[in-house]
This record gives C-alpha cells, sequence and structure tokens, in this order.
C-alpha cells in the first residue's frame, strides 16, 4: 500500500532524511519510530505530501506521490503531530465541512461524521466549539478528522500526546482493532503503545533507517541481545568490574544500589547460557548471589541501542523553519485548496 524507494529530503547542505526504503503492505499496522530530530515527521510529511523529496520514489495506493500528491492523498487520512484545526468551529461543523473538503458524497457525510465521532470518541463534544476544549479532546477531533473520509491508509504522528490514560486505552484499541482492514503507519515516542498495537516496526535515527521487524525479532536479534539480571551483596565496584570481564557480557546496561548491601545489575549478553559463568564469578570475587534471572530484552532496549551514537553518522537536522512552510501548523488553515490529508 506504501512504497518508499530511496527516498532523501535535504535542506541546504543538511540531510533530515537519507536514502530510506520501506514498504507497508495492506492491513498492516506499521510502528515508525525514532528520536527527536530523527527525521519521523519529515518523512510522514513527504509520504502525505506536505513536502517534496530531494530524491526518492513514494506510491501509495499504486500512485507516485511524487508526481500526483493530490491523487496520492484520497488515499490518506492524515493526522500531523500539531493538529491544524480551525478553532471557532464547533466539532459537527467542522467535521462537516472536511468531509466535503476530502470528497465525501452529499448523500455520506452525515453518516461518515457520526461514525468518525465515534470511533474517536468525541460524540459528547459534537456541538461544543474547538478552541474551548481541552488539548486531550482536540487531538482526537484531528483523529476524527483523519477518519471522516474512510479512508484505506492512515498516517498517525503521536496520535496519543495529551490523551488522559483512558484515552490513550480507547485510541490504542482502535488503531488494533484496524489491523487488517486498513494500513496504519503510527509514529509515537510510547513503546508499550507500539508493542501492543503493532506488528512491525521501523525505526530512524538521524536519517538512516537502522531496525525493521516485528517488535519479537527486534528484541532477539543482536542489536537488542539477551538480558541477564543479577543481584548480589558486595561491593559495586568489585561487582561491575567482576562481571565486565565474564566472557560472553558484552556490557553492563545499568546498576542500582538496593538496600542491605545488595547490588542489581543488568547485563547485556550473547547467550542466556553463561548465567552459569556469571554466578561462578561472583562467588569468585566473594560476593554472594541473591537472585540471577532471564530478562526479556525490551523494545526500549533495543531502540536506546539502535538510536546511540555508537550506531549513527554525525546528527543531522530536521529544520523546523524549513518544513513549516510545507507542513501544516497550529496556526495553518486546513481548508486550503488541494488539502486531502
Amino acid at each position: 500500500m506504501i512504497e518508499v524507494e530511496n527516498l532523501t529530503k535535504k535542506y541546504g547542505d543538511r540531510t533530515a532524511v537519507n536514502d530510506i526504503n520501506f514498504a507497508v503492505k495492506k492491513g498492516e499496522v506499521i510502528g515508525f519510530l525514532g528520536p527527536n530530530g530523527a527525521g519521523k515527521s519529515t518523512t510522514l510529511r513527504m509520504l502525505t505530501g506536505y513536502l517534496t523529496p530531494s530524491a526518492g520514489r513514494i506510491r501509495v495506493g499504486g500512485v507516485d506521490a511524487v508526481k500526483d500528491p493530490i491523487a496520492a492523498r484520497r488515499f490518506i487520512g492524515y493526522m500531523p503531530e500539531s493538529v491544524p484545526l480551525y478553532r471557532e468551529m464547533r466539532v459537527e461543523e467542522y467535521l462537516r465541512y472536511r468531509a466535503r473538503l476530502k470528497g465525501v458524497p452529499r448523500g455520506q457525510v452525515k453518516q461518515r461524521v457520526n461514525a468518525s465521532l465515534e470511533l474517536a470518541t468525541i460524540t459528547d463534544v459534537r456541538y461544543r466549539i474547538i478552541g474551548q476544549l481541552s488539548k486531550g479532546y482536540r487531538s482526537r477531533v484531528g483523529l476524527a478528522d483523519a477518519l471522516v473520509a474512510d479512508p484505506p491508509v492512515l498516517v498517525l504522528d503521536e496520535p496519543t500526546a495529551g490523551l488522559d490514560p483512558n484515552q490513550i486505552r480507547q485510541v490504542r484499541d482502535l488503531i488494533r482493532g484496524m489491523a487488517g482492514e486498513k494500513t496504519v503507519l503510527l509514529s509515537t515516542h510510547i513503546l508499550p503503545e507500539v508493542e501492543s498495537t503493532c506488528g512491525r516496526v521501523l525505526i530512524i535515527n538521524k536519517g538512516h533507517l537502522v531496525g525493521e521487524g516485528t517488535p519479537g525479532s527486534l528484541r532477539g536479534s543482536r542489536s537488542g541481545g539477551h538480558m541477564l539480571v543479577v543481584e548480589a551483596r558486595g561491593s559495586r565496584e568489585q561487582l561491575s568490574n567482576t562481571l565486565s570481564i565474564v566472557s560472553g557480557v558484552r556490557r553492563i546496561a545499568d546498576t542500582a544500589a538496593l538496600d542491605d548491601g545488595l547490588v542489581r545489575f543488568r547485563l547485556e549478553v550473547e547467550s542466556e547460557s553463561i548465567a552459569e559463568a556469571v554466578s561462578s564469578a561472583v562467588a569468585a570475587a566473594g560476593c554472594k548471589l541473591r537472585e540471577l534471572h532471564r530478562e526479556q530484552t525490551s523494545l526500549e532496549d533495543v531502540f536506546a541501542t539502535l538510536t546511540t551514537a555508537d550506531h549513527a553518522e554525525e546528527s543531522t537536522i530536521e529544520p523546523l523553519a524549513a518544513a513549516g512552510s510545507a507542513a501544516p501548523s497550529t496556526e495553518a488553515q486546513p481548508g486550503s485548496p488541494g488539502d486531502r490529508a
């Protein structure tokens, strides 16, 4: 449904997105991850036609999104991180306007507006003025806007930002329920959200695609490694020196001092089979082992490993001033000519 080939975006001599390639199949829910400034929003803006790539190819629903961005946008419901809204309009009024702008047939507008209000769980504020709503409600109005034309592709940039825990759960359930029916590209910083909703993950760092796969395959990859948790009583420095030289220990991920002289270590190891060697090393150092167990590598661990300086080139910058000239902002007018997202 989405095909990206050699996609690049440059601002002068700075490269925000550098020659990335990926594809999203029909019905997939994909998590798009990266630290701030990694190029996520720039990539999404290119996919949705708000920015023109410096090089590369984008196809959405078989349409070349670079040559014909308006036609490609008809396949897409886009929720940007900062949702542009007409704050003086009422919610239902705004969604009717957006439905007509997106080409929803007049006879289906009421049905589609009602459906989007229900899906975004904002029927209780349908007659409220948007500018009087909380940030969380305004965010869900943006989600309803993305859904109102019933597009086959959804591109959601931080859809749960500003929501309370119950609202986050509702949005998460909505996205999970779309799997198989709609193609969803979800950008978020909430990694448990990705693990619970996404079938596959793309990780971008400093403009480069540095990781791709299911959450399970990424956790089991060499990038994440295997984790052992060690709790022992003894000198923190002595235990650290002892554990760091055990064959098969890649690194000490972190340490924490506990009560009663106990110290906890999280070790990234080549294989969980070295647990016996770790136990022997602690005993040989004259320290008392209290606990040793396996910890499944989290997506957070994988993310941290793939997006540290050791795994990337010199930082590139995603210039907001340049991006803002073509991308929607909180002050943008959502009904501008040709707006289909």
